[in-house]
């Protein structure tokens, strides 16, 4: 592949104005979703370099490049069974393609047949040079689940929530336990892999969500998928693990975490396997409290875990119930009396004398323990151990506040920190899954807060359609706090792309010395670097310095006959 030429042929467009309009957020609607990136080897400068894994290459755990073809829901169309079209083409339509925060409403009026999300999103007003005003929800579905070793099931829909199909959620965490690694040879990179992460990029990419971040240490696993236009508004992203079993020499018990600030605002996902067993609620919280001091983040204001506005703790936990004998748990579980086994749970009763556990919150338990079944089925444990049932597998949060938490406040709306408040809208388990002795467990919150980052730091712009080889150009303007490398690059993606090392071509975003006081920058792809059908795509600029994709388009249309070959119309 050619070295790109910012001063290369370029297509006159007389629509195109002379400075760019300032970009916008796309609609929140299920028509278009997607995102993000992974952390990735850099590449070494070569003749011919190429920000791709080489096959030989070993990557850590959690840098995917499976490329199978994904499964479909059943209830919900994937992104390339629809009609997308990026954006609304109503009043004050420009064939132009940027992705940022919406205009104000009185500048750009929301088109009467979008959704009401979708309405909402468009309506929300951010600049760049006043002090952020508008408050948005931001939408996180968690999920947590002890696998036992087993491999995924077929259907993981609606543990996903993708039976409803309303598109407002903008960010996957999806954390497991006892994971079993095995090396996948549909891979097309020679990589250490898992099903797991496999069949959760399959399940999500046809609805536009992309890997984040991954981190995985031995059978613990943590993945992060996010819409595509939040790319550029989710920074500094960092991941951690600590090792508790066998005195903190062995991975199968202890976190993982990552962090990010997502418009500005700290977060930090933490998914713990902590000590089995009813006697040993002590060593948890040790265990816990030793993962908190361990877990440092380097360069970031917040450097210890709670030290972030949001924290979100998940795992199997591994708490007990109390004092309680089988046959009572069982006759409060068969008679729907969970506050009864709830008062007796070791962690609720632990928030009332452990230090580390101040400010942490979680909804009530309205749904059965999810431990320990029967493998196969909805019955509890009938092995020799006969195991107690037990909600081992918790979802909590916790806001970093500036005044001391009310006591004995519990609900599920929390106060206000650095102009963040946390809903919780559904705590529940999936009995209807049942590969492992765990029952998987899922919440769905909303953040809401105030823009802090409202501006991607490069703003790229491309046209409608290409229908050109000549159309396939794209400029891009970058952010005055923006550091620039010779090894930035520009790819080109399939909507559903599942990471971005999964794009279809990429140029490089190479700064030459006459650039150096040049506003707007330009990039041309060849007919090598093109798809060999047509579709939509969103370009995607990746920084090699803070290892991200910091700017992207909005999906355009290419319909392009490369060669002597005539591809399909849309």
């Amino acid at each position: 592949m050619r070295e790109d030429n910012p001063e290369g042929a370029t297509k006159a467009s007389t629509g195109q104005p002379t400075s760019p309009v300032r970009p916008r957020r796309p609609q929140r609607s299920a028509r278009v979703e997607g995102s993000v990136d992974i952390a990735e080897p850099r590449a070494e400068p070569k003749a011919e370099p190429a920000p791709v894994v080489d096959q030989h290459e070993c990557i850590p755990d959690g840098n995917l490049g499976s490329h199978p073809k994904p499964s479909r829901p059943a209830t919900v169309k994937p992104l390339e069974e629809r009609n997308i079209k990026a954006g609304p083409k109503g009043p004050g339509h420009h064939p132009i393609r940027a992705a940022s925060v919406p205009h104000p409403l009185a500048s750009r009026p929301v088109p009467p047949h979008l959704n009401p999300h979708a309405q909402r999103a468009l309506s929300v007003a951010g600049t760049a040079d006043t002090q952020a005003q508008t408050v948005e929800d931001f939408r996180v579905h968690i999920i947590t689940w002890n696998v036992g070793s087993a491999t995924p099931p077929d259907d993981i829909t609606s543990l996903l929530g993708l039976n409803v199909g309303d598109g407002n959620t903008d960010m996957y965490i999806i954390g497991l336990q006892e994971v079993n690694s095995m090396i996948n040879k549909r891979l097309k990179d020679v990589l250490f892999t898992d099903q797991w992460s496999e069949v959760c990029m399959d399940r999500l990419s046809p609805f536009g969500y992309v890997l984040v971040t991954s981190q995985r240490m031995q059978g613990l696993l943590l993945l992060i998928f996010a819409k595509y236009f939040h790319l550029p508004f989710l920074r500094g992203v960092q991941t951690e693990t600590t090792r508790t079993g066998l005195g903190g020499y062995w991975g199968n018990k202890g976190g993982v975490s990552a962090r990010m600030s997502v418009f500005g605002h700290t977060i930090c996902f933490l998914n713990c396997h902590l000590p089995a067993h009813m006697e040993n609620s002590d060593q948890r919280m040790e265990d816990f409290e030793s993962i908190l001091q361990q877990q440092q983040f380097e360069g970031q204001a917040a450097t210890g875990v709670l030290d972030h506005d949001v924290v979100f703790w998940f795992g199997d936990l591994n708490f007990r119930i109390d004092d309680l004998d089988m046959q009572v748990v069982k006759s409060a579980i068969d008679n729907n009396k969970y506050s009864m086994l709830w008062e007796k749970d070791q962690l609720n009763m632990a928030k009332d004398s452990e230090t580390v556990l101040e400010g942490f919150q979680e909804g009530p338990l309205k749904f059965p323990p999810t431990y320990k079944f029967d493998v196969g089925t909805d019955t509890y444990d009938t092995s020799g151990k006969k195991r107690k049932p037990a909600w081992t597998d918790r979802i909590l949060w916790r806001l970093r506040v500036t005044a001391p938490l009310g006591a004995g406040k519990r609900g599920s709306i929390s106060g206000l920190t650095s102009g963040t408040k946390v809903t919780q809208h559904s705590y529940r388990s999936h009995m209807e899954y049942t590969v492992s002795d765990h029952k998987p467990v899922t919440s769905i919150f909303t953040l809401q807060f105030p823009y802090k980052v409202d501006v991607p730091l490069v703003t790229i712009i491309v046209e409608d359609e290409w229908n050109s080889i000549a159309d396939a150009t794209a400029k891009f303007t970058l952010a005055p706090n923006y550091s620039r490398s010779s090894w930035d690059w520009i790819g080109l993606y399939k909507v559903g792309f599942k990471h971005h090392k999964d794009y279809v071509g990429y140029v490089w975003a190479k700064q030459e010395e006459a650039d150096f006081h040049r506003q707007e920058h330009q990039v041309t792809f060849t007919e090598e670097e093109l798809p060999k059908g047509s579709g939509d795509f969103i370009l995607g600029y990746y920084s090699n310095n803070m290892s991200t994709v910091v700017g992207v388009t909005e999906p355009f249309q290419v319909i392009i006959t490369l060669g002597t070959a005539s591809l399909e119309l849309k």
